[in-house]
Formats: C-alpha cells, structure tokens, sequence
C-alpha cells in the first residue's frame, strides 16, 4: 500500500483554526494549539452568553414595565401604588395574556394602551 503523506490535511486544518481566530490578540491569533484554546473558550463564553442574554432582557422589561406604573401612579386594590409585581399577580388572577416583552414595548411606545390594560387589571 502506497504512503499517504498529511501535510495537506494538517495545513487546511490549520488554517480554518487560524480562520477562526481572525482579531485575536498575539499568539492566539497565529499559533494553532493556543488558537484551538481559544476557539473552545470563545464557544463556551458564546452558548453562556446567549443564555444570559434571556436574563438581561427579562430585567430590562420588568424594569420598563415598572416605570411605566410609577408614570400612571394607579392605586391597586390595597390601597397602594401599583408594581410591577402586583401587576403581573394580577394579571394572572383576571387572565390577561400578554407578555412582559408585550408589556414593556406598550409601556415605553404606547402608554395610553397600557394604561387601559393597567386599569382593566388593577
């Protein structure tokens, strides 16, 4: 059986590693095992991240929603201001299905909306 010589495998390998690794700094960017590195590091910190996001955007609604209740200053059933989380109790409570992201956009975009449905709840 005839030789089979691996230079032209390793170096296409090599270079799609280095293609990965286009803007990193010093070695990582030109040497293929600290390249490989960072390539695995860079994919775990990739999936993390785009979990996190979820969470970062979530608290961001939450927070939009509660400073379009401060705005409309609406006294819920016990006697005080309504909040973000007696809002979404409530809501519950009567069945209304919109979401905080839903929520969030009306009360930044379309305040005269979301007090209707703030008013509908409390």
């Amino acid at each position: 059986m005839a030789r089979v010589k691996g230079g032209v495998t390793s170096n296409k390998r090599r270079k799609n590693i280095l293609a990965m690794t286009k803007g990193y700094r010093h070695g990582r960017k030109s040497k293929k095992r600290m390249a490989r590195e960072a390539i695995f590091h860079a994919g775990k910190y990739a999936f993390a991240h785009r979990k996190d996001k979820k969470n970062d955007f979530r608290r961001l609604w939450n927070v939009r929603i509660n400073a379009g209740l401060d705005t409309l200053a609406i006294v819920g059933e016990n006697g005080k201001e309504l909040s973000y989380s007696k809002l979404i109790g409530a809501m519950h409570k009567k069945g209304v299905l919109v979401n905080r992201k839903m929520l969030a956009e009306l009360a930044e975009k379309k305040p005269a909306v979301f007090e209707r449905i703030v008013k509908q709840v409390a």
